[in-house]
């Protein structure tokens, strides 16, 4: 068959997943508190997939696991994987229709004092690796922008699409045109976008908490400091619409407007 009449395609992808890390899931008010965090930002992470990291629970035994997984299930995430168990764990993953992914190095994401699930590191792309496991260019995809590196500093001179993402892994990563609505830039260092802001932006993805976002018109659907994040509907109605800085306070985002 000829790849012109095949009727699908199978293509590598590259996304930014959710990791909700189970420290005690015998605590009394662990699913309250999920749902709590669902439910204060649910642009963001309802129905949101998740990988379900078991690592610091090994030495457990993964009998709860279908509960558990429909539990979480139930209080508005997506399981679609596990990550960091051993055989007994990832035997029993796979019983109860889960995925198995590598585990990665996480960020907490700050929501006022509390720490919701994670977002994991995206997976290496076949080429230009870099440590932590992450692209240094975007996802693969037949329209995607070019990037062009410049010592510590990633440029991008071209849109950044909905589904389209940017990883300027080990540097600041610059945007010379527009961020659309789904689309994600990701950098180690700053994030500075010389135009419109409206998908997503992460900066000091590894926790440098010293990372700045500067962008000339913030429409966000999430901006990211070292796990500090503010989805969209959380963003300072004065700031909508202006160019701004967006650095880590105490304990939280702040935004400046820049004249």
């Amino acid at each position: 068959m000829s790849e012109r009449s095949r009727p699908y395609q199978i293509r590598g992808t590259l996304q930014t997943l959710l990791s909700l890390r189970v420290e005690d899931p015998e605590a009394p008010t662990f699913f309250d508190q999920l749902k709590a965090d669902v439910l204060r930002s649910p642009g963001f992470f309802k129905n949101a997939p998740v990988v379900i990291d078991v690592e610091p629970i090994l030495d457990r035994a993964p009998t709860e696991l279908r509960l558990f997984v429909a539990k979480v299930r139930a209080s508005g995430l997506q399981p679609i994987a596990l990550s960091g168990g051993d055989k007994i764990w990832n035997d029993a993953a796979a019983a109860v229709g889960l995925s198995l992914v590598a585990g990665g190095t996480h960020v907490p994401i700050g929501t006022g004092g509390e720490a919701p699930p994670a977002p994991a590191k995206p997976e290496p792309a076949p080429a230009a690796a870099a440590s932590p496991p992450a692209p240094s260019s975007p996802a693969p995809t037949a329209e995607g922008p070019t990037p062009t590196s410049s010592g510590r500093t990633l440029v991008s001179d071209q849109a950044v699409r909905g589904g389209q993402q940017l990883y300027a892994a080990a540097s600041d990563l610059i945007c010379l045109a527009p961020v659309s609505s789904g689309a994600e830039v990701i950098a180690s260092g700053h994030v500075h976008i010389y135009a419109p802001l409206r998908g997503r932006a992460f900066a000091g993805f590894e926790g440098d908490e010293s990372a700045m976002i500067f962008c000339d018109k913030l429409e966000a659907e999430l901006v990211s400091i070292a796990g500090f994040h503010l989805v969209n509907d959380e963003l300072p109605t004065a700031a909508l619409g202006k160019r701004v800085r967006i650095r880590v306070g105490t304990g939280r985002l702040d935004i400046d407007i820049i004249a």
